[in-house]
């Protein structure tokens, strides 16, 4: 199979990391949103875009993580036996996508040119990501996974998003005002999922 996407996209970063946690043999291309790849795999052109060998695509890394964790059990990451905990883990991708959506469009409306950039438009992005960060440091406290005894897709999404805060948005120091998430960054960084990842 192949991943089509790019190296910064944070939801190709999710589906990367699925894949890689669960040794999903595959090939990853990267290809822009819009690009000849992605507008022959996914109608919309956007990306990350799974092809399967029989050609079929799966596109949104939501439905990407579903599929992917579906094919094996090593490890499981969204559980499947309890709906309470299940829930939860897809809570927290939701809150990591929130935080990765509200990002992009904060730096869609920064790279326009200053006196037409929509000051409403930061503010309210800047302010849900600044939320969404504490809820997370919240919901996580001393816990060593964000759900359960193990690794998670919730660890990975999440990850994901931070990731791409450190890209976008550097000035923001989430390290700071969260030591719990620092510490538990640090800890994820240094997964071999997440090394290669980054490459």
């Amino acid at each position: 199979m192949k991943l089509i996407g790019t190296l910064t996209s944070p939801y190709v970063r999710k589906a990367r990391l699925v894949l890689l946690e669960k040794n999903i043999p595959h090939e990853f291309v990267v290809d822009l949103p819009q690009g000849s790849l992605a507008l022959q795999a996914n109608p919309m052109g956007r990306i990350p875009a799974l092809i399967l060998d029989d050609g079929f695509c799966v596109f949104d890394s939501a439905v990407i993580a579903d599929y992917v964790d579906a094919l094996n059990d090593q490890p499981v990451l969204i559980p499947r036996s309890d709906a309470a905990a299940r829930l939860r883990v897809k809570r927290w991708e939701a809150l990591a996508d929130g935080i990765a959506d509200s990002a992009v469009v904060v730096r869609t409306e920064r790279m326009r040119p200053n006196d037409k950039q929509d000051t409403d438009t930061l503010e309210l992005h800047n302010k849900a990501i600044s939320n969404a960060l504490a809820f997370a440091a919240g919901l996580l406290g001393g816990n060593e996974w964000c759900e359960g005894e193990s690794i998670t897709l919730a660890d990975l999404a999440l990850t994901s998003a931070l990731v791409y805060l450190d890209l976008r948005q550097p000035e923001r120091d989430w390290r700071g005002a969260y030591p719990n998430l620092a510490a538990w960054s640090a800890k994820m960084a240094k997964r071999k999922s997440v090394i290669l990842a980054g490459s």
